[in-house]
């Protein structure tokens, strides 16, 4: 169980959460949900013990508690599975001092003394199965055991992220605190860890962007909103509808109160001066009693969405005919694709597949070994990169960074269109290079809205948003015109934008036509976990 009685974090003026008392108890799977700002790493982070609450509030935590760390490059000189079995600290350290010991040229009773403790505390955390186990863990995220004794710095950073979430659940914690640990997973590795978590029977707090990924996870949410954290049953749908009919009874309950009380008031403005004292007295105490309950506003806030198109492509928009495409190994090999206009292609599939150099392939960023990429007539588009840390120039504020896309220079479009993605009054003189990563990948969608090219891009455009924002840009594709290309991870925004998937399996290619839901029928999930095991 952990316990937060009466913790505050403030920064500055701004109050994230104030005087929060709740419990997360054992067997239950807490999700932790509130927009970007809103303080959900800063909470984790106190429950983690890496900071520290403004006030004097405290945290009673498990003894053994599994963590996601965020610093990839923390462990690059150690084994992959050693980093894994590092999670359980006392197996480790017991370990470590064991081989120490039996290292030595000369034994003396002392040493052999510590070796039989040592030998205790090694059986006792289960370690004569850790390499096992650890292993097990390693397959099931799609790290094979070929590459299970090479160092950490050989694996790219999606794949090291991946070993520290390995960590954090390796050696049965009592307690496990995930931050965003679907980042940089493919759908097979989030499915196998959906399926990981259900079965976990310590207690879960996790955060993530997934819609879908909570749901199936998740018995409870703890949301962080009116200055507090409040703790709803369910999973994120169930949250959302409790949380909404919570408010709209108030609202109603004090729609009705307010017409009862302009009732007394008027009464008592009546008779006042009259002869019924007594009953304006009554009547009073009873408007004392029906006084509005507050409300206090909410800091959930939704961005407004939408693309157009100036005009609309030629009927071809993209046909490549037997492309070809290596690095150090083939990546890309007699790929065959034709994208018609209106399309709303999702290219899915496991993270080094090729996905990103296939979609940089066809808009001409790097160039192809061998085969023709032909574009259609009228064909522009507009892309959303993987990496956005280098798509905004720095010195320079959201405003004057965006208004250079307006073609006609309208100030008030521009102003318009920023506040509806959030950057409201002050928001938009923010400068470029201060902006949190949320606030990076709203403006970088902003200038998409603005272009209206018939052909939007998208490469993992949910890495840095928040679920609010995920849905409205759900909502923003499904409703375009134009054509879509989208990679992504997320299944919610899979499944809300496109009509035909692109996926590669270990088999190649499956072009299918047609939604995710009737792609998973044909091609269940479960089905290529079990053929990628065999494999």
């Amino acid at each position: 169980m952990i316990v937060v009685s009466e913790v505050t974090k403030s920064f500055g003026v701004r109050t994230l959460f104030e005087e929060v008392s709740v419990k997360f108890t054992p067997g239950n799977r807490y999700g932790l949900t509130g927009p970007n700002g809103a303080g959900k790493s800063t909470f984790m982070k106190i429950l983690t013990g890496d900071v520290e609450p403004t006030n004097r509030g405290k945290v009673i935590r498990p003894k053994k508690v599994g963590v996601l760390r965020q610093d990839q490059y923390a462990f690059d000189n150690e084994r992959i599975i050693d980093t894994v079995m590092m999670g359980n600290a006392v197996l480790w350290a017991a370990l470590k001092e064991r081989n120490e010991l039996c290292n030595a040229s000369e034994f003396t009773e002392a040493m052999m003394d510590r070796l039989g403790e040592l030998e205790v505390t090694v059986a006792d955390e289960n370690g004569y199965m850790a390499e096992i186990d650890a292993a097990e863990i390693l397959r099931g995220i799609g790290i094979p055991d070929a590459q299970h004794s090479e160092p950490m710095h050989t694996l790219p950073n999606d794949l090291k992220f991946r070993v520290l979430l390995a960590q954090a659940i390796f050696g049965d914690p009592e307690a496990l605190l995930l931050d965003e640990p679907t980042n940089y997973m493919d759908l097979e590795s989030i499915h196998w860890l959906e399926e990981f978590l259900t079965g976990y029977e310590g207690t879960l707090i996790v955060i993530s962007h997934d819609r879908h990924f909570l749901n199936a996870v998740c018995t409870h949410i703890a949301d962080i909103d009116y200055d507090t954290i409040i703790i709803y049953t369910g999973n994120y749908d169930d949250m959302v509808e409790q949380k909404m009919q919570s408010r709209t009874t108030i609202e109603n309950e004090n729609r009705d109160k307010a017409k009862k009380v302009a009732q007394l008031q008027e009464f008592v403005s009546r008779f006042a001066a009259g002869q019924r004292s007594s009953q304006v007295q009554s009547r009073r105490k009873e408007m004392a009693r029906l006084s509005a309950t507050e409300l206090k506003r909410s800091n959930i806030q939704r961005p407004f969405i939408r693309f157009e198109q100036e005009k609309p492509s030629g009927r071809e928009v993209i046909v490549a005919r037997d492309l070809n495409k290596a690095f150090d190994r083939p990546i890309l090999t007699n790929v065959n694709l034709e994208i018609m206009r209106g399309d709303r292609l999702a290219i899915i599939g496991g993270n080094g597949v090729g996905k990103t150099t296939l979609l940089r392939c066809l808009i001409g960023e790097i160039p192809i070994d061998s085969g023709t990429v032909k574009l259609g007539s009228g064909v522009t588009w507009g892309y959303y990169p993987q990496d956005t840390s280098e798509a905004i120039s720095p010195g320079m504020t959201a405003l004057e960074w965006i208004s250079q896309y307006e073609p006609t220079g309208d100030a008030q479009i521009v102003r318009g269109l920023l506040g509806r993605m959030l950057f409201a009054g002050e928001e938009a003189l923010k400068q470029t290079d201060k902006l949190s990563g949320g606030e990076t990948a709203r403006l970088l969608l902003a200038k998409l809205m603005l272009q209206k090219d018939p052909v939007l891009i998208f490469d993992e455009p949910t890495n840095h948003l928040d679920l609010e924002s995920v849905n409205a840009l759900g909502e923003g594709l499904s409703a375009f015109p134009g054509t879509v290309i989208l990679v992504s991870h997320d299944r919610d925004l899979i499944s809300d934008a496109a009509t035909r998937i692109l996926s590669y399996t270990p088999e190649g290619w499956i072009d299918f036509n047609g939604p995710y839901e009737e792609y998973l029928q044909k091609y269940p999930l479960e089905e290529r976990n079990v053929s990628k095991k065999r494999n």
